[in-house]
């Protein structure tokens, strides 16, 4: 536990060494490297959404690429492709950018549906296929995707299916006028002119970070307690009043239950316990469901925010 602090530290460390703030990014990203899984950032331009990414892979001894989404992106620029070699006159495999320890995936709404469904083999199997071979992606691998929600010109909505394989989505908000007081100071000093940092921390001590996560010891009453949670989502007139149910169209697929139990080990590991408590739970419970939850149009029409349904399914579920 105490290497797994220092570990801990000094990601938190060298990130905020380049982003100002943003300590609910910062800790939705550690958890997403100590649960193996992948990560979707949403903000208006300019909150560091890209530069909180490129921070975070700098901190870790490993190799990292950003792919930059646009309509004409192909999927043979993100897995790789076979490319004929006239000297030897035989096809040769080039890897593509995904074949990396973290990925940036930037502006992913601006890829066509063809591209993004490219990604779901690498963040579910860690591996792609090339020609009809198959290659391993590296250890530790974590795909980070940005999208500004504003814009709908030349983007492609994300699907349902491909959402749901994102481990958290975190909104970034603005910065308080104190944090966006010291971005101008850093501006001015020279601080922020570089995004590179020296690494902290080794491949090695994430992996490790990643094992002793699975080993944190959760109770059967918080696994029931998150299975509660989940089934409140596709039931909810059974745990709420109509008053909210009817905002609730679908509910969170296992996959929220699977995402919810690792989350939380996660936070009970950063947080210094080597067992789960109730608010390890509660702790991310926005950014594991606001993408998983389908909500109907009066909903929409009515501005009632995935938040709002969360936090009531939440108080509806007695906490053990």
């Amino acid at each position: 536990m105490a290497a797994a602090n220092r570990t801990v530290q000094a990601i938190r460390e060298g990130f905020a060494t380049k982003v100002v703030g943003q300590h609910d990014l910062s800790r939705a990203l550690l958890v997403t490297l100590i649960s193996r899984g992948h990560i979707l950032l949403e903000s208006v331009p300019g909150l560091a959404k890209t530069l909180a990414a490129s921070t975070l892979a700098s901190t870790v001894q490993a190799t990292f690429h950003r792919i930059q989404c646009t309509p004409d992106l192909l999927p043979s620029d993100i897995i790789g492709t076979q490319v004929f070699d006239s000297r030897t006159a035989d096809f040769i495999t080039q890897l593509g950018p995904v074949h990396a320890n973290f990925v940036l995936l930037d502006e992913i709404n601006r890829s066509s549906a063809k591209t993004q469904s490219a990604m779901l083999e690498a963040m579910q199997e860690r591996q792609t296929t090339i020609g009809g071979e198959t290659h391993r992606l590296p250890e530790p691998f974590m795909v980070l995707a940005t999208q500004n929600p504003i814009e709908e010109e030349g983007t492609y909505v994300l699907p349902q299916a491909q959402m749901d394989r994102f481990l958290l989505k975190e909104i970034v908000n603005y910065p308080t006028m104190e944090e966006e007081f010291e971005v101008l100071n850093r501006i001015e000093t020279g601080e922020l002119d570089s995004r590179s940092i020296d690494a902290v921390v080794s491949p090695s001590d994430v992996e490790n970070l990643q094992d002793m996560a699975t080993r944190v010891y959760v109770d059967a009453a918080i696994k029931r307690y998150i299975v509660a949670l989940i089934n409140a989502t596709r039931h909810p007139a059974q745990y709420m009043g109509e008053e909210v149910a009817r905002y609730v169209e679908y509910g969170a697929s296992p996959r929220g239950a699977i995402a919810m139990l690792t989350t939380a080990r996660a936070m009970a590991l950063i947080n210094g316990r080597g067992h789960v408590i109730p608010e390890d739970v509660q702790a991310l419970r926005h950014s594991i469901l606001r993408h998983r939850l389908v909500l109907t149009f009066e909903a929409l029409a009515d501005r009632v925010r995935p938040e709002m349904v969360i936090d009531a399914i939440f108080q509806a579920v007695p906490t053990p």
